[in-house]
């Protein structure tokens, strides 16, 4: 009853603020400030569905609530995380080293942990503070943020869509979906190791 309370609302809300209100719940979602996605987007799916919101637009405005939020994290981790650890690190057994080797890791793997870490809950939110640390390139970072924020966008919206204000069988869709997700990041990893490997023999 309560979760059918909180999607009722929700749907309300974003009726209200519109495609704004999108972005900004999603800023949240993204940032230090987890809101769950799932909250969010599948409602805004619904509303497309009874024609008073356009399903491209909520997809887009969930996308880039989604950069943002990333952009957010990435930027206070550039600020605080790498100076501080310059500073403290020692005191917590992370050396200078350590910080380069993530920084090197990021310059070279950091698309795809990217990619991979914003397909898997509780992942999503804070994948940009170690991409943050290591001064990722930020073309790539946002390339694939919005990536793999565009593909849990469209999954949330479609189901939100087809499926309506259903809280129940909304739910056990998105976990299943979510375990799927997680077995082809599984899969597009293994993937990833094999062909980073079998290039490493032909040099």
């Amino acid at each position: 009853m309560m979760i059918s309370s909180i999607i009722t609302w929700l749907v309300k809300t974003i009726g209200d603020l519109g495609y704004w209100g999108i972005v900004s719940l999603m800023f949240l979602e993204s940032s230090f400030f987890p809101f769950p996605s799932e909250a969010v987007i599948p409602p805004a799916g619904y509303l497309a569905y009874k024609g008073e919101m356009d399903l491209f637009i909520v997809i887009i405005a969930g996308i880039a609530g989604s950069i943002l939020g990333a952009l957010f994290n990435y930027w206070i981790s550039v600020k605080v995380g790498r100076p501080f650890f310059d500073k403290y690190g020692k005191y917590i057994f992370v050396s200078e080293r350590s910080l380069d080797r993530a920084e090197h890791f990021f310059d070279r793997h950091g698309h795809i942990s990217t990619l991979v870490g914003r397909l898997l809950p509780g992942i999503r939110q804070y994948i940009s503070l170690p991409a943050g640390v290591a001064r990722m390139r930020m073309i790539p970072f946002i390339s694939f943020t919005a990536a793999g924020s565009g593909i849990w966008v469209c999954i949330l919206a479609f189901t939100g869509y087809l499926i309506g204000d259903n809280s129940q069988l909304l739910q056990t869709y998105i976990h299943r979906i979510t375990i799927w997700l997680a077995i082809f990041c599984i899969i597009l990893t293994l993937g990833y190791i094999t062909l980073v490997r079998k290039r490493k023999k032909g040099e």
